[in-house]
């Protein structure tokens, strides 16, 4: 899962960079790998990308060297590819113009995409990221228009890209949507000729367009995967980028232009991921004109109306929450309930989102470095305890066992998702089904691998209206992507396809620390020993580095 915004600002002397580095360390839950920045000024591309936080990655020697009115941002944690700096995005090709591509999600057909990349496009791929073939087709896809450009005008260099309009680039995202496979929303700066949005066609993946009046009378635009980020850098939340749909923002006229790729796709198309709303957004992001906050409220409602069915005469003493995303949710259940809401857990905030953390090792070890119990809120008690998922069950075993610890009595554990029992393929790392605690357990097997007296999980039917009875009858919601929870797949995929095996044996635990292993066996160098500091390699990476800027 990753975080991707974008601004076209109308006031040519002014520079993104500050509003990107802000964006960004708002849309930091999405991704705490690496995080990256290229700016646009005077037809010269500026790159700053590197493992690491926001905070880290951008000394003020680099701010400095982000100039431009127009800029890119990203936040990565890798799903598909490896945790290299060289896969830190945003990724840059040269021809035509010089294109850089911010991605988030994941494509389903990359060994189809590789051979045309390199076979039919000749194209070297030089990663494992499947961002890096999203830039390559688009790339060749506007190499093939500018060639019918300077054709029909005779045109070349710079003349030839103030010749590229709307039509082209609308003619190369369409090239890219019925190329390429699986739930993905992305944003494309084309040096010289401006910022182009687009979503998959079901709209699996979040994409939002806000804008501001300028203070020279024109307009700003920002795109960002989270309306949170319009909302921080204070700009206006328009409307969601939709399925299939392209915006091109015109860096030359400073126009927008929006044109649907793929118009014979029914209005029911749009199917996003629920788990958005479960655990990714913020509480405070509108997705598809739907509030999350409010989604996770109803979520808990729900919970609680279904723990009143199957435990009637249950015994809690208190809710509590597991921070920081369950906190709505248990807010709700514990008001339904009429029990007391307590904050047992507290939460250290210099810890990576265990779930989202590469390795099971490092996440079992990293729950009691993150998390810490208030003792005089356990103590003799039934426990309630509320968290918005369980996935490996890793986390959950080491918290309820936290609880015990603290002189709990009884521990119940509740989720305000249904279990989940199959892969994600479209962005999250879900990658395998044995990783998975639900897998080939019900709820009393679950209980006991975790170690708590009864779990009970929300309904998929439940979860989806939490959702949907928000959306409005302008824009309904009638269908979600639920495949985790429901093993289907809305591109069509099927469980025990070819390419489930090939996900396992790319992405689970085992074969990730072996790539970090081999990864560490290369030393992982990012630029030459005698690079002087400040002096970026060809990728735009250089090590963090505590010094003077």
């Amino acid at each position: 899962m990753c975080g991707i915004i974008a601004l076209l600002l109308h006031d040519r002397t002014s520079h993104v960079n500050q509003s990107l580095f802000d964006g960004l360390t708002v849309l930091q839950h999405r991704g705490q790998d690496a995080t990256g920045i290229v700016t646009a000024d005077n037809r010269r591309l500026h790159l700053r990308k590197s493992n690491g936080l926001v905070k880290d990655v951008f000394q003020t020697h680099h701010m400095t060297e982000l100039r431009g009115n127009v800029g890119l941002g990203h936040v990565r944690y890798p799903t598909a590819g490896s945790s290299s700096c060289a896969e830190a995005q945003p990724l840059y090709t040269n021809y035509p113009f010089g294109i850089c591509v911010a991605h988030n999600g994941n494509l389903t057909n990359t060994e189809e995409l590789e051979g045309l990349v390199r076979d039919g496009m000749m194209r070297h791929v030089n990663t494992e990221s499947d961002s890096e073939l999203l830039l390559n087709i688009f790339a060749e896809s506007m190499a093939d228009q500018a060639k019918k450009a300077a054709a029909s005008g005779g045109s070349s260099g710079d003349a030839l890209a103030d010749s590229i309009g709307k039509e082209e680039v609308f003619a190369a995202i369409t090239k890219v949507l019925t190329t390429c496979k699986g739930g993905y929303a992305g944003i494309y700066l084309i040096n010289g000729i401006g910022l182009v949005a687009f979503r998959d066609p079901h709209g699996i993946r979040p994409i939002v367009l806000g804008t501001r009046e300028s203070a020279d009378g024109g307009k700003d635009y920002v795109l960002a995967s989270e309306s949170v980020a319009i909302d921080t850098l204070g700009f206006n939340l328009e409307r969601d980028v939709m399925p299939s749909e392209a915006i091109f923002l015109d860096m030359r006229s400073g126009e927008c232009h929006t044109h649907q790729c793929l118009p014979d796709l029914t209005p029911d198309s749009l199917s996003p991921c629920i788990f958005e709303y479960v655990y990714f957004a913020r509480p405070d992001s509108i997705m598809d004109g739907v509030s999350v906050y409010e989604t996770r409220l109803k979520m808990g409602e729900k919970l609680a109306h279904k723990i009143e069915r199957v435990y009637p005469d249950h015994d809690i003493d208190v809710v509590i929450p597991i921070p920081d995303t369950s906190r709505t949710s248990a807010l709700q259940a514990a008001y339904i309930l009429g029990r007391p809401f307590r904050e047992g857990f507290i939460k250290n905030r210099y810890i990576a989102r265990t779930f989202i953390m590469p390795g099971q090792t490092a996440r079992k070890k990293s729950v009691r470095l993150k998390l810490n119990t208030i003792k005089s809120e356990f103590a003799g008690r039934n426990v309630l305890l509320v968290d918005d998922s369980i996935v490996r069950g890793t986390t959950a075993r080491e918290i309820v066992q936290m609880a015990r610890d603290a002189g709990a009595k009884k521990v119940y554990f509740t989720s305000a998702a249904p279990p989940i029992r199959y892969p994600n393929i479209y962005g999250i790392d879900i990658p395998t089904r044995h990783e998975l605690v639900a897998y080939e357990r019900d709820e009393a097997d679950v209980a006991r691998h975790i170690g708590c007296e009864w779990v009970v999980y929300q309904d998929l039917d439940d979860l989806v209206d939490s959702v949907a009875s928000f959306a409005t009858e302008e824009r309904p919601l009638p269908r979600f992507d639920t495949s985790c929870f429901s093993g289907e797949y809305v591109t069509g995929e099927r469980i025990g396809d070819a390419y489930f095996e090939r996900l396992h044996e790319k992405r689970n635990d085992d074969a990730k620390q072996a790539k970090e292993g081999k990864a560490s066996m290369k030393g992982g160098k990012t630029k030459r020993e005698d690079e002087p500091l400040g002096q970026s390699s060809n990728d735009g990476c250089e090590p963090i580095v505590n010094a003077q800027a």
